[in-house]
């Protein structure tokens, strides 16, 4: 079936929760990321009763969309197609592929394996919150205790937030305490890919001296150290000198024309601009100009680890991406994401 045989016939909003497998605590910048919470998404039916549901990308106005051809609100082979429709990016593709019977990721292509690598992005500063053994002076079992919880939930590798001494603690106890972490790390998981995220909380000497002093920790990226500064990320390439540690940016707030830039200077190795923030069809876009690989950023809501997961099997280019701990949005086996062949995300709504 084509989507030219289909007509809006309504668009409505459900709100829906989430948990993680525990509250998450601070990074270099904000405080506790809390247990959960709710989202809403919106639900698109055609007259023929076609549904498809999701994220929106922001506030939308769907009156105008009523009565409107699917067809001209998106394309296949190129996402939405009328600037009307854009907020409605993630529902509109899971209502097309539904139609065409066909999962997402193998509308956008299939460019990449259905079975994604991800690692958990949830490790946070839990050693600086509660406990016998917390406080800026604490060693650091509960960072211990949330490895082994995100590894029973099948998760082989680790995102480690760093930066403690941005903010939260004195900067030589702050930057001890990283090191710290990420070495007890690798040594409870010497399989593991680690990954390290500072929020923008360092200073290029900081940065250099935490990445020294982990130099034999096999880093699999260096996340936002700070602001996306061609210089610095100069600086911090010729530091590497030419090691296999990637430099990952864009996330927060990106200019997304300069992220491109920088990876086509070979100074960004993994472009992060976020899943929603960004959007499916803008990534559609973006990922054949990138001169790098890209991870999607989707910490937040486990479904946008689904949707991370579709768009790395879909364009290929994402070797790994970021897992929200929490049940319910995706399949984890063995450190990757598995995705079915059901059509749209695979995702009924709760």
């Amino acid at each position: 079936m084509t989507l030219t045989k289909h007509t809006i016939s309504s668009v409505t909003t459900v709100r829906l929760g989430y948990e993680y497998l525990r509250t998450v605590g601070r990074n270099s910048f904000l405080g506790s990321h809390g247990s959960g919470g709710s989202f809403t998404a919106y639900v698109v039916e055609t007259d023929r009763g076609a549904t498809g549901w999701g994220l929106p990308l922001s506030d939308g106005d769907p009156g105008p969309l009523i009565g409107r051809p699917l067809a001209e609100l998106i394309d296949p082979e190129r996402g939405v197609v009328d600037p009307a429709a854009e907020f409605l990016d993630y529902p509109l593709h899971d209502l097309a592929a539904r139609i065409l019977e066909l999962p997402v990721y193998a509308m956008l292509g299939g460019a990449g394996s259905p079975r994604v690598r991800c690692y958990s992005g949830g490790i946070y500063f839990d050693d600086l919150d509660g406990g016998p053994d917390s406080g800026p002076d604490s060693g650091s079992d509960a960072i211990r205790a949330n490895l082994a919880q995100d590894h029973a939930f099948g998760f082989r590798d680790f995102k480690l937030k760093i930066g403690r001494g941005h903010r939260w603690m004195d900067p030589r106890a702050g930057l001890r305490r990283d090191i710290e972490v990420t070495r007890l790390t690798r040594e409870l998981y010497p399989d593991a890919a680690i990954l390290v995220d500072g929020n923008d909380g360092f200073t290029l000497n900081g940065l250099f001296e935490y990445v020294d002093a982990v130099a034999d920790c096999g880093l699999y990226w260096i996340e936002e150290p700070f602001p996306e500064r061609r210089p610095d990320l100069q600086a911090l390439r010729e530091h590497l000198d030419g090691g296999p540690i990637r430099i990952a940016d864009g996330e927060y707030d990106p200019d997304v024309d300069h992220v491109v830039a920088l990876a086509a200077e070979g100074l960004v190795d993994v472009a992060l601009m976020d899943v929603i923030g960004h959007g499916l069809t803008a990534w559609r876009r973006t990922m054949p100009l990138l001169k790098s690989e890209a991870s999607p950023h989707a910490w937040g809501l486990p479904l946008k680890t689904l949707y991370a997961a579709h768009l790395s099997a879909g364009l290929g280019n994402t070797p790994i991406i970021e897992g929200v701990p929490g049940p319910g949005a995706y399949t984890l086996e063995d450190g990757h994401v598995v995705l079915t062949d059901d059509p749209g995300f695979g995702l009924e709504l709760p």
